[in-house]
């Protein structure tokens, strides 16, 4: 007896382990939401993007512990949980077998942070730091909660058999619906539109971290999902495998779809498309992912790659909806898809299984009396907003970029700021705290000897020659102008095109008005060595004869000063040992 009750006690371990390790996992997709957000948006802002997905979990986790949580699982009614401020409460009655009180709300709380982060890229690149702050603690408090009790917490709908095994509905439905409520209230984005209402490109500034959160979302999925079972006891461990399993091959299907509809769509696989249907076809299964078979999945993940492409489309040129992720699709519309493919390919009730439309009405009703809930009081909560302390940052804030202007950060990128030399910070060191004993300030004409030089040629002509370039040619030129005597150039990376406007290029199926294609800018400026032979030497090396293989100014340059000595003109181009 003592053995069974120590095996069965560390059963129950074993599941609040699980429990935990889902819980962490899904707090994880804060990560991949701020990378998948930042990457498609611009660097202006990433730093604010950041900022807003950090404070959905930083706000929301007290204030689900506060209010959300009781009126999410309390037991007052069937429409309102009730409020249990701080949770003093029993829940036993709600609490999965073997799962600790404490357990289950930190699982609850990642969930409800992930609801509310879905609405940030959305409403990305325009919105007041200070509206965003209010609304998360708003949709964490009320909104979600409400309509969760609905679903999970014992409500109407899941006295109903509403099935929502992860969130399709409860969860990203909610986010999604919230994100086209908020993004139609603010507006697009300036220059997304034309004054002919025609769409244009703004492409995010870093696909490489946008597919990284992707990734991230991915695997954290399995812990959404998975850990959902709340156990591994009995069949749970086989279910457990069924929901790692459909919901990996949703995915994968979902982000063949979307390549392959792209493909023929736009004559090219889109890239931010397709990552968009990897978490389309991850979005629609998590409603039915213990429900359905892996041919259900399959078709749920095929169907939701298309779907986003339409629905993302439509949201842009018809109904004129700025919605720099594409969150609205992902999650508003694949969500209510996912929610409602129960009702089609679920193996018990199905109507595909012969079950008939009663489990696919049921599904229906839920997904519409969530949508409306969400909606209307979004509505309310966004226009309070606006109308109280403004929802949208002025047209300088937002031309110069919310990293700056809101939160006071020059570039969310270190290397692009500017670096303090050491001895510049030991100078302003010594200003404070005073120079060190016997240290004495040297005049620079001291410090660094000047010696005069006399050019050869008396009055100096001066040229300046600016060489535009492939990337792939860089090394080789640089090599040939060393051979010549050119010793000293300015080397930068530039975006440009000639008057071909380089190849055709699309974002998310829209024209980008001019195609810059990355190239090398190679400055110099000389006095010895010949023009000609600048031109000559970089006409042999760049020359194949096909259009693209750069251009060369020439300009006169007036005259040149070396800092150091002082020396100008012919003098000033010259080394010390010259």
């Amino acid at each position: 007896m003592d053995v069974m009750k120590a095996v069965e006690s560390l059963q129950s371990d074993l599941w609040g382990v699980w429990f935990l390790i889902g819980a962490a996992l899904v707090f994880w997709m804060q990560a991949g939401f701020a990378m998948v957000e930042g990457g498609f948006t611009r660097a202006k802002n990433a730093g604010n993007i950041i900022m807003k997905n950090l404070m959905d979990f930083c706000i929301g986790t007290p204030i689900f512990w506060f209010v959300g949580f009781g009126i999410m699982f309390g037991s007052w009614g069937s429409v309102f949980g009730g409020f249990d401020f701080f949770l003093m409460g029993n829940y036993d009655s709600v609490l999965p077998a073997g799962i600790s009180k404490w357990t289950f709300v930190i699982f609850q709380s990642v969930f409800c942070a992930t609801a509310a982060t879905i609405v940030s890229g959305a409403m990305a690149e325009r919105t007041k730091f200070s509206a965003y702050c209010v609304y998360s603690a708003v949709i964490s408090m009320v909104i979600y909660p409400v309509s969760g009790h609905w679903i999970w917490g014992g409500g109407w709908l899941a006295n109903l058999g509403f099935h929502d095994f992860a969130g399709s509905a409860a969860v990203h439905m909610v986010g999604g619906t919230a994100a086209a409520v908020g993004a139609y209230l603010l507006g697009p984005r300036i220059g997304k539109y034309g004054e002919d209402g025609k769409i244009k490109a703004i492409p995010g500034h870093n696909i490489t971290l946008g597919a990284l959160g992707v990734f991230i979302l991915w695997f954290c999925w399995f812990g959404f999902n998975g850990c959902s079972t709340v156990s591994m006891e009995g069949d749970a461990m086989e279910t457990a495998g069924l929901i790692f399993m459909n919901t990996n091959l949703a995915a994968a299907l979902a982000g063949c779809a979307t390549m392959f509809y792209t493909w023929f769509k736009y004559k090219k696989p889109d890239v931010s498309m397709t990552l968009n249907g990897v978490l389309a076809g991850l979005v629609a299964i998590t409603a039915g992912c213990d429900a359905v078979t892996p041919f259900g999945a399959a078709a749920i993940g095929i169907c939701a790659g298309i779907l986003v492409v339409v629905a993302i489309e439509m949201i842009e040129k018809k109904l004129k909806i700025d919605d720099p992720v594409g969150a609205i699709g992902v999650h508003g519309v694949c969500g209510a898809f996912g929610a409602a493919a129960v009702g089609l390919f679920a193996k018990e009730g199905g109507l595909f299984y012969g079950g008939g439309f009663s489990c696919l009405g049921i599904q229906l009703l839920g997904v519409l009396s969530v949508a409306a809930w969400v909606f209307l009081t979004m509505n309310v909560v966004f226009r309070v907003i606006r109308k109280t302390m403004g929802l949208r940052v002025t047209r300088r804030e937002e031309i110069e970029g919310l990293d700056s202007t809101e939160h006071g950060l020059a570039n969310a990128y270190a290397d692009f700021l500017p670096v303090v030399p050491a001895d510049d910070l030991m100078a302003n060191v010594d200003s404070v705290l005073g120079a060190a004993p016997g240290r004495r300030d040297i005049p620079v004409d001291e410090a660094i000897p000047v010696r005069a030089r006399v050019s050869e040629t008396g009055e100096s002509e001066l040229s300046r020659v600016d060489i535009i370039l492939k990337q792939s040619k860089f090394e080789e030129l640089k090599n040939a102008l060393n051979g010549i005597g050119i010793t000293g150039m300015t080397v930068t990376q530039v975006l440009g095109c000639g008057m071909q406007k380089g190849a055709a290029e699309y974002y998310r199926g829209v024209p980008v008005d001019m195609t810059l294609l990355p190239k090398v800018k190679i400055e110099v400026v000389v006095a010895k060595v010949p023009v000609e032979e600048v031109v000559s030497t970089a006409r042999k090396v760049l020359y194949t004869g096909h259009i693209g293989d750069g251009k060369i100014f020439i300009y006169d340059v007036r005259d040149s000063v070396k800092i150091r000595t002082g020396e100008t003109g012919y003098d000033a181009m010259q080394g010390d040992q010259d």
